[in-house]
């Protein structure tokens, strides 16, 4: 019926069909049916959804006197941007095989910033972006690309810090992602008991069985009770108000609690959170389900923990005796509560590779080119082409840049709560050098301080030109958390920042100015 009604068939995007959507497409087109279909075997990034860049190379083989059309004159980037791409594409072998190029100019080679860890970078990154907006160009034009979508947490942060509007492009901010605010709503039952908008957000979750009808006999001893929806499910449980099985859940919520609190007390904040995440069962909950969507919600739950980790208590906080878990939980609140930019305002775009594409920005920073990151771990120990699929990613990120790229790496970064070095992305290794200028980071952090006075030091602005108080490596005191090694250094002037790794603390980020640390 259809083989005689559609005579000709167009087909868009035929690079992301599955094997379902190419069956059919044959199925309809018949013996005599005309098909043209236009695709990217290049840009085939969603092989995790099911698209089968095969049915490019197929499609020659299933449908007689086919012609091959290459659309390779470019209209958007730069020679250097395009040349940059060809030479990275062509390292997959399974590919059809075209070059793209242009008849505009060369144009500015691509930055290359190599981060001594991941706080220089988003650093570096948002203090081009000032440059960018600086010269009267629009925030708009402006993206920085991730591969997953944890990364983006650390230039929210920095943006922030410079009063950079931002928007998380197909998706949300860090801190209003689902789990993040699902472990944050446990973190606030655990300071305070008696949370009930905590409390109600994660009773269960994740699913343990205590259902809406249960949790409509704890709001209504609550109420009756005048009392916090915490201590009524205590009463509840005390008084047998439940049926069997929903009062055993309840008591273990409670229990849970309960356990978490009472250990935790003396614990850092970063293993406050740590331990939250698993003693919850969240993270387990989302890796029973191993797909890209769980695996980016464990992702940001690790990245919650490095958050905690790097998190650094205000003075003002401290002098009005809020505890680190206190002052963190405000932080983040706010973070949460700021506004996100619209589609259509002038804002700095985050996103991932993947939303990326289809997308063009005059300025585009790919950053986290590390292996292991990416290409993503995943890519480089399973079979079946996934590191090819990376690689056509990593195309589609550079074709993004109209005019100017920047790709970025850190030598360090912390990960799953502990930092180890990284090795630049391969990826890196197959753009020609000569289109390649290198930035190196502006501090010399291995040079000591020679002057002992620190109000002198604050007057200062600390750079490539100035000297650090403290050696890599020195050991140092704290009021507050003790002996400690120092382990890095950010920042300039009055933002300098050193992380220590403290004995009984862990590592911490201190502002140098502020943090009265002295040699031991």
């Amino acid at each position: 019926h259809y083989q005689r009604r559609l005579s000709h068939l167009l087909v868009d995007e035929f690079q992301d069909t599955n094997s379902i959507q190419y069956a059919w497409i044959r199925m309809l087109a018949g013996a005599d049916g005309s098909v043209l279909v236009v695709g990217d075997d290049d840009q085939s990034i969603y092989g995790w959804r099911g698209a089968q860049v095969e049915n490019v190379r197929h499609f020659s083989r299933d449908f007689a006197g086919v012609q091959t059309i290459k659309l390779e004159q470019n209209y958007r980037s730069t020679g250097t941007i395009l040349e940059a791409a060809n030479a990275v594409i062509a390292n997959n072998e399974e590919r059809m095989g075209k070059k793209l190029w242009t008849a505009d100019d060369k144009g500015a080679p691509i930055m290359l910033y190599s981060a001594f860890n991941e706080q220089d970078e988003a650093r570096f990154v948002v203090e081009q972006v000032e440059q960018w907006l600086a010269k009267g160009r629009r925030a708009d034009e402006v993206a920085i690309v991730y591969r997953t979508t944890a990364q983006s947490r650390l230039f929210e942060e920095y943006l922030l810090r410079a009063s950079i509007a931002y928007r998380v492009y197909g998706g949300q901010r860090f801190f209003e992602r689902a789990e993040i605010r699902d472990a944050l709503a446990y973190l606030r039952l655990i300071q305070n008991p008696n949370d009930d908008a905590a409390m109600e957000r994660v009773i269960n979750t994740p699913a343990r069985g205590i259902g809406q009808k249960t949790l409509s006999i704890l709001r209504l001893q609550a109420r009756e009770s005048s009392l916090p929806l915490w201590q009524a499910a205590q009463e509840c449980a005390r008084q047998n108000l439940l049926p069997a099985r929903a009062l055993g859940a309840v008591n273990g919520f409670v229990q849970l609690i309960s356990a978490m609190r009472e250990r935790m007390q003396n614990w850092t904040l970063g293993n406050q959170v740590q331990g939250l995440i698993e003693e919850s069962q969240l993270v387990s909950h989302y890796e029973k389900e191993p797909t890209e969507k769980m695996e980016s919600r464990v992702e940001n739950l690790r990245e919650l923990v490095n958050a905690a980790e790097a998190f650094v208590i205000p003075a003002e906080d401290e002098d009005a005796g809020m505890t680190d878990l206190q002052s963190f939980l405000s932080h983040a609140a706010l973070e949460a509560g700021e506004t996100q930019g619209e589609a259509w305002d002038d804002c700095v775009q985050l996103m991932t590779l993947h939303s990326a594409k289809g997308l063009e920005f005059p300025m585009v920073f790919i950053v986290g080119m590390e292996d292991g990151l990416f290409p993503h771990q995943r890519s480089v120990t399973e079979a079946g082409g996934r590191l090819e699929e990376e690689r056509r990613l990593c195309y589609v990120g550079i074709t993004r840049a109209r005019e100017h790229l920047c790709i970025s790496h850190a030598e360090v970064r912390r990960m799953f709560g502990s930092e180890s070095h990284c090795r630049p992305s391969r990826f890196l290794d197959e753009i020609p050098s000569g289109l390649i200028e290198e930035i190196r980071p502006r501090m010399q952090v291995q040079r000591p301080w020679s002057s002992p006075k620190l109000p002198e030091y604050r007057k200062s602005s600390l750079g490539s030109d100035q000297d650090w108080p403290f050696r890599l490596g020195e050991s140092v005191s704290h009021k507050k958390f003790g002996i400690g090694t120092v382990i890095s250094f950010e920042g300039s002037g009055e933002h300098a920042r050193v992380q220590v790794n403290f004995n009984r603390a862990g590592a911490k980020w201190l502002v140098l100015a502020y943090a009265n640390l002295t040699s031991t």
